[in-house]
């Protein structure tokens, strides 16, 4: 919804005429919550209420409406099965509206699914900082090699840059329950970054990238340092979900989001004991 409402003020200030459609009412079996919009012009479609033939009526009025010039607001009803022909079940109700500035003043934010600090500005940090970017999550990208980033241009949304020269103290920075991931390029700032984060505790995921072999030195070097079993037991070490093969960067970052998407969804901090069979179920490694 973020990647909706960013090209809603993209069209308004390149003055495009489009129309907001909105799930207002979702009753029963549905493909999308009430609240979903998607945007409709005379070319392109942003967004998606639930596809299908609800989608395609939907299209087809919204253009209706801005051939005849007309800014609504309007209403329509559509059962699902017996009007559309869609085995849901369910019943929709979807307003239409011209897209205007007031209408996106209005529209409500919703709240990032994590808020990422991504340690490492290498071939995979680049690709899973593409891979999150529809995901509407906040991302402080971070790394030493401020000539390791894509332009300022080019950086999407709500991801920013920071290019630092102790990459571990911004680990303070972050809020509680923020998530982690640590793929930077050297093993010992890998061990600084990984041991403040495990130092705070409180984080909602901290993934370390690497091999058996790297997780296993450096839990032996974290117990070293005092670090608790239980911290160190919530640590994912190799990244991504399991059963996935391929060490290409998009897989590993096809992979990682996946697994962020789960975090997200599960309770802000896991308890020791579901990250802990979590931790040793990944597959890629570096």
């Amino acid at each position: 919804m973020a990647s909706v409402r960013d090209t809603a003020i993209a069209w308004l200030s390149a003055g495009t005429p489009a129309v907001l459609v909105e799930v207002t009412e979702a009753l029963g079996s549905a493909p999308r919550e009430a609240g979903t919009r998607m945007l409709v012009s005379a070319e392109r479609c942003e967004g998606t209420i639930g596809g299908g033939h609800l989608e395609l009526k939907a299209i087809e009025r919204a253009r209706r409406m801005l051939a005849a010039g007309e800014r609504g607001p309007q209403s329509a009803h559509y059962p699902l099965g017996p009007a559309l022909g869609q085995c849901c079940g369910g019943a929709v109700t979807l307003g239409f509206l011209a897209l205007e500035a007031r209408a996106v003043a209005a529209w409500p934010l919703a709240a990032p699914r994590f808020h990422l600090q991504l340690f490492g500005a290498g071939h995979v940090g680049r690709a899973i900082v593409r891979a999150l970017a529809p995901l509407n999550g906040l991302i402080d990208w971070i790394d030493e090699r401020d000539e390791e980033f894509p332009p300022d241009g080019e950086l999407p949304a709500r991801t920013r840059k920071i290019a630092v020269d102790a990459p571990e103290a911004e680990v303070r920075c972050a809020p509680r329950g923020a998530f982690y991931l640590v793929l930077t390029h050297r093993h010992d700032l890998d061990l600084r970054i990984a041991e403040a984060i495990l130092r705070r505790g409180d984080f909602g995921f901290l993934g370390l990238i690497g091999s058996q072999t790297k997780r296993a030195r450096f839990i032996h070097r974290f117990e070293a340092m005092g670090i608790s079993a239980e911290a160190i037991a919530r640590m994912h070490c190799p990244i991504g979900l399991p059963g996935i093969t391929g060490k290409e960067p998009e897989v590993i970052a096809a992979a990682v989001a996946a697994q962020l998407l789960q975090a997200s969804s599960a309770s802000p901090l896991q308890s020791p004991a579901s990250a802990r069979s979590a931790a040793t179920s990944s597959t890629f490694t570096v």
